[in-house]
């Protein structure tokens, strides 16, 4: 986990390893200080002698200044150290998630991911600020200020090889209880941030429902949940502090009496006894402050643990590994393809499916919902991978190609619509980057989508978060003339017409024939008229095609498409009007 971590460090490596220098500077100057007191009041005090105290005088304010610089020093470092680590992580973990394939993102709920690249790396900052520095200068000076008091109080050291067990003992006893608490407390974390992000993004269904009373008792419960556990947590880490704060008493109580003893045996001069207190508060400090150290670095324990889940997760599919970069045409074809989000084992979703589609053909895709539809054409872009048997799209099974060749060739207008903060422009970008006006006023075109030139901004209209700002239907027809901008072999709608009426969308499909007419279409609709002038109709039943044909070869034999057009066309027998 450490070794995982210590990679994002990188170019801060100068200022994570100054930072422990600088501590060992400081605590070395605080250790000396009260060394110069016991000699001031031993050697110069009770001798009189000015000239002593006036130089040793000057070492201390000396000693002080230094110290001073080099906590400065160490806090700038250590700072900066943490920052830019947290930096690194955040950017290590989303570029890592963007490699992920569906099925590593399956694996994670997109709150724990939120959850795991804020709440968790800034806990993973904070404990490495800390160890950079407390947990350098508390050990430092634990081990100078004990060996300052056997060079000054001998014997008193003793006091300390019977308290350090104790105390050792007692934090043990509490941080063994405290992080199975503060594990539960970041699960608690992720459900919160899912009712968050749920009542967000579907704010209209929320009030539309009258159910804000019920998604605030959500919350509130999931709020309660963190609370409890924390105040549990806290419960138990504050018994730590009454209970080291009576050790550390007790051993000022005996450094006292044993060092009266000493003192009046002629043993230890005051000054050394002074000292010997102030090497008892240091001592006794820095075991606090490695508790709370413990403690902080329990709590992101749980935190790393998630990170470094995120970190070595390999993606099951290399967006830019070796393979073929070009796509030669849009022949696709499915042999003996099953399919399982499970994996082998596990029940199919798709069942022995052979298919063949040529190169330029419209392809419509009907069937109930959950009969494998999208599942279907998710393999075509690989955005899964086939269980058993091979897709193939060009005449080369898509494993063989480059991920990122691939689905630059194979467009995909998914089921949710989804426009980035920005303009309409910038949306369109996503499909080429490189794109002038003249072929995004094509593609809008192409998509009916040319409404946009209502608006007095045109391409740089606005667009809201989620594209808000646009209607359902609005929404899909710019998601189509982006995925038109990729000018790909293949291109697959996923019901993503299903928010325009019939005549638009009949517009929409004599605008793909007669514009893209190279371009394999897949078309999964709910709609007969949405694929009824298709050269190829497939039904899809229960993971398996049922029947395949034009729509005059299933009106002829299947009942399942009669009955489709029965109750959707009122039984005539007619191609749509495109």
């Amino acid at each position: 986990m450490i070794k995982e971590l210590s990679k994002s460090v990188r170019e801060y490596k100068k200022q994570a390893m100054l930072s422990p220098i600088m501590m060992v500077g400081e605590v070395a100057m605080e250790v000396l200080i009260p060394m110069l007191m016991s000699l001031i009041i031993d050697n110069g005090v009770y001798a009189g002698d000015m000239d002593y105290i006036v130089r040793m005088s000057l070492l201390i304010v000396l000693a002080a200044v230094l110290s001073l610089l080099f906590g400065i020093g160490g806090a700038f470092t250590a700072a900066k150290a943490s920052s830019g680590f947290a930096k690194n992580l955040r950017h290590d973990i989303f570029y890592h998630l963007q490699d992920f394939s569906f099925r590593n993102i399956d694996s994670f709920s997109t709150s724990s991911l939120i959850t795991r690249m804020t709440t968790d790396v800034q806990n993973v900052q904070q404990s490495f600020q800390m160890l950079i520095r407390i947990c350098f200068r508390a050990p430092v000076m634990f081990v100078f200020a004990i060996i300052m008091v056997a060079n000054t109080g001998g014997s008193l050291v003793t006091v300390f090889v019977v308290a350090i067990p104790v105390l050792l003992f007692i934090v043990w006893s509490v941080l063994r209880r405290v992080h199975p608490i503060f594990s539960r407390v970041f699960r608690n974390y992720d459900k919160l941030n899912m009712v968050v992000e749920e009542n967000l993004t579907g704010i209209r269904t929320v009030k539309a429902y009258v159910r804000e009373d019920h998604q605030i008792a959500r919350f509130k419960q999931s709020s309660s949940d963190i609370r409890n556990d924390f105040v549990k947590a806290q419960r138990l880490m504050t018994l730590m502090n009454p209970l080291v704060q009576a050790v550390s008493y007790a051993c000022i109580l005996a450094i006292c009496w044993f060092g009266a003893h000493l003192i009046t045996g002629g043993a230890m001069g005051t000054g050394q006894l002074m000292s010997t207190f102030t090497y008892t508060m240091q001592i006794l400090s820095s075991l606090i402050m490695i508790a709370v150290v413990i403690n902080m670095l329990s709590i992101s324990r749980a935190s790393a643990q998630r990170i470094v889940e995120v970190l070595t997760t390999k993606a099951d599919m290399e967006l830019d590994g070796e393979g073929l970069t070009g796509v030669p045409n849009g022949d696709i074809e499915f042999d003996h393809v099953d399919f399982s989000y499970g994996g082998k084992g596990e029940a199919l979703c798709l069942k022995d499916i052979n298919l063949s589609i040529k190169a330029g053909e419209m392809v419509g895709v009907l069937g109930s919902t959950g009969s494998g539809k999208s599942t279907l054409v998710s393999l075509i872009a690989r955005l899964y991978d086939a269980t058993s048997g091979s897709v193939k799209v060009g005449g080369h099974d898509v494993r063989e190609y480059r991920l990122h060749s691939l689905r630059d060739n194979v467009a995909v207008v998914l089921q949710k619509n989804m426009l980035f903060s920005g303009t309409v422009r910038s949306n369109l970008q996503w499909g080429d980057k490189d794109a002038d006006d003249e072929h995004m006023r094509w593609a809008l075109k192409v998509a009916n989508a040319d409404f946009i030139f209502q608006n007095k901004d045109g391409l740089d209209s606005v667009v809201e978060q989620g594209g808000n700002n646009f209607s359902g239907g609005q929404k899909q027809r710019l998601c189509i003339a982006r995925a038109l901008l990729k000018h790909p072999q293949v291109i697959i709608f996923d019901d993503s017409t299903s928010a325009v009426d019939t005549a638009t969308d009949a517009q929409i499909r004599r605008a793909l024939r007669e514009d893209i007419g190279q371009t394999t279409k897949i078309i999964i609709s709910q709609r007969v008229n949405s694929v009824i002038d298709a050269d190829k109709i497939i039904i899809m039943d229960g993971g398996r095609i049922q029947d395949m044909g034009t729509h005059e070869e299933l009106m002829s034999r299947n009942e399942t498409y009669q009955s489709l057009v029965k109750v959707q066309l009122g039984g005539k027998d007619a191609r749509a009007d495109v």
